[in-house]
Parts: C-alpha cells; sequence; structure tokens
C-alpha cells in the first residue's frame, strides 16, 4: 500500500475547495484574453488556467478558442501569429487527407470489406442523429459529418470507428466553424484523453479499474456487485465509450465534463471518478431493493439530465477521499 505524495495533497485540497466554495461564473471572453500579452503569449500558467477550468467552466464565447490549446491543437507556448500559422497548416493537411482519400476510395471499396462495412454503419448512425433544435432549425451538417467521420477511420489506425462516434464528433462540429477544425479536434482529444473512450484501448481498463476503485472505496457495495449484481459494472461501458454524454440534460453540460477531462484536473483518468460517483447515486436504492444486474444496469440507465459541475464536484470528493488512505499501488500509478 502506498500513501499519495504532498503534491497530489494539495491537488487534493484544491479539489476539496472546489467543493465547499460558492459555484463561481465560468471564464468569459474578457478574462480568457487576459491570460495573454500583447503578442498573444500566455501571461498566466498553464496550470493556474486549467484549475480555473476544473473550478468554473469555460463560457460558450471562449470554448472554442481554449479547446485548441486543452487538446493540444495549439501548443501552450505558441505567439498569435504561430497560432495563425497553425492553423493555415491543419487546414491544408486536412484538404490534403482529402485529396488523398478521394483517390484511395476505390480502392478501399474493391480490397477492403471492412471499408464498405464500416461506411454503412457510419451512414447509418449518422442518420439515426435529430439534426434540429427544439424550433426546427438545423443543427449540423450530416454530410460534412459523414466525410469528417470516414476521413478518421481511415486516417486513425488507433482508434477505428465505432458506434458513438458519430455523438461526439457531431459536438466537435456543433462547436466549431470548419471541417478541419472538426477533424483535428476530434483526433487530439482522443490522444489527450488517452484513448479511454475506444473499446479495444482504454474502456476495458476503465472498466478494472473502476472495479477496484469500488472495492476499495465501498466494500458493501463491491460484495453485492460481485453477487447479484455479477456483470454489471462491466456492462457500464457505453458511459466510457460515449464519455458519459447521454446522462447530461444539455450539451454544455458534455462539454463542460470533457473540458475538465481535458485539463487532467485533479488527476489523471478522473472518467473513472466520475463513473464511480454516478454509481454512487443508485447504491442505496440497489443495496435496499437487492437489486440484481439487470435493475442495476437499469438504474444506472436512467441517470439521466444530470448537472455536469454537480458531477465533478462529486467526484473532486471522492478524489479528496481516496488521496488520504493508504492507496494499492494500482490505483496510484492509474490516477497519477
Amino acid at each position: 500500500m502506498t500513501t499519495l505524495s504532498p503534491e497530489n495533497s494539495l491537488s487534493a485540497r484544491q479539489s476539496a475547495s472546489f467543493i465547499l466554495v460558492k459555484r463561481k461564473p465560468p471564464i468569459d471572453k474578457t478574462e480568457w484574453d487576459g491570460f495573454f500579452d500583447e503578442n498573444g503569449h500566455l501571461a498566466k500558467s498553464r496550470d493556474f488556467i486549467c484549475v480555473n477550468i476544473l473550478e468554473r467552466g469555460l463560457h460558450p464565447f471562449v470554448r472554442t478558442e481554449a479547446w485548441k490549446f486543452l487538446t493540444g491543437y495549439y501548443s501552450w507556448q505558441s505567439s498569435q501569429d504561430e497560432r495563425l500559422m497553425v492553423d493555415s497548416t491543419r487546414r491544408k493537411n486536412y484538404e490534403a487527407l482529402c485529396q488523398m482519400y478521394e483517390k484511395i476510395q476505390p480502392l478501399l471499396e474493391n480490397l477492403h470489406r471492412n471499408f464498405i462495412e464500416t461506411r454503412n454503419n457510419i451512414g447509418y448512425d449518422i442518420q439515426k442523429l435529430y439534426d434540429k433544435d427544439p424550433l426546427g432549425n438545423v443543427l449540423i451538417d450530416k454530410k460534412r459529418l459523414e466525410k469528417i467521420l470516414l476521413l478518421s477511420y481511415v486516417c486513425n489506425t488507433q482508434a477505428e470507428y465505432q458506434q458513438g462516434y458519430h455523438e461526439m464528433v457531431m459536438l466537435f462540429q456543433l462547436m466549431v466553424e470548419h471541417d478541419h477544425e472538426t477533424f483535428w479536434l476530434f483526433q487530439f482529444f482522443l490522444q489527450k484523453t488517452e484513448h479511454s473512450c475506444v473499446i479495444n484501448i482504454g474502456v476495458g481498463k476503465n472498466l478494472d479499474m473502476l472495479n477496484n476503485l469500488i472495492n476499495f472505496l465501498d466494500p458493501v457495495f463491491a460484495e453485492h456487485l460481485k453477487g447479484k449484481g455479477a456483470g454489471t459494472v462491466q456492462s457500464l461501458f457505453p458511459w466510457f465509450c460515449l464519455y458519459f454524454q447521454r446522462a447530461f440534460k444539455s450539451f454544455d453540460d458534455v462539454w463542460r465534463l470533457w473540458e475538465v477531462l481535458l485539463t487532467g484536473k485533479p488527476c489523471r483518468n478522473f472518467q473513472v471518478l466520475v463513473a464511480y460517483s454516478m454509481l454512487q447515486m443508485v447504491r442505496k436504492q440497489v443495496l435496499q431493493e437487492s437489486m440484481a444486474g439487470d435493475d442495476i444496469l437499469l438504474a444506472c440507465n436512467n441517470l439521466i439530465d444530470l448537472d455536469a459541475t454537480e458531477l465533478v464536484s462529486t467526484a473532486c470528493t471522492v478524489y479528496a477521499e481516496l488521496v488520504q488512505k493508504d492507496v494499492p499501488q494500482s490505483l496510484k500509478d492509474f490516477f497519477l
């Protein structure tokens, strides 16, 4: 067993302070612009900005630019002129990829059976998307979304297309103006979050560590989940595949959680603490009614219309509790 370091105890105290303070307004355009000097270099530390994003979130007017820093699309050390060059390069590289795809598409259709199947799956998933707001205004361009998903599938050897990507990329398309921004932000998002939403890379690891976390922090609940609730935790993989997208009441809540994950605050793999916090919401009902696996899953799937800031605060509470304990090495390696 290992006690976490003083540095991480400090991070835990920051998390605890976030829990206790009154909800603060998000970082707006005026404050965001004040983080930079006249040349566009950061005048505040990256850590300062990330802690503020954890505690307060981002106003929609600054989200697009801030996410370019958080994902690695922009370097934190860049100037305004350098960022203009990066944008131009990203656009040209995206256009080159599109041209490459058009040239090799016939070859893919003839030689790669998986390509036809994946293209059909993408088309089917996109058609299911509801693309209008309550007033009937069209929110997204499905043709553009399909092109970005196909290009991502062809170019990204680490993360093949999986159901749910269409919903994730849709949120990037809603956030930015240009296709090259949508494409590259999604690629960088996957890398920054260590592909932990990808079924064959990170999802299984998340589920295993969620099990370990329940065993360590809540042995009573863990015992029930091993018995009548056997297999429940492993069936929660959609939470991680979609980064909890369907649990929230608005897109702003989804973005709020995702930008916290991108900060790396208060720890790595914060998504597992979020999942643990959501399970704790159904814990009392599960134990009182001695629920079996299917009923537990139903209760978990009924967790909707959540408030992202409240969920982040609760997960920070879990982290603050965790670092006060003698933590097994496997948990320490995963979260730190």
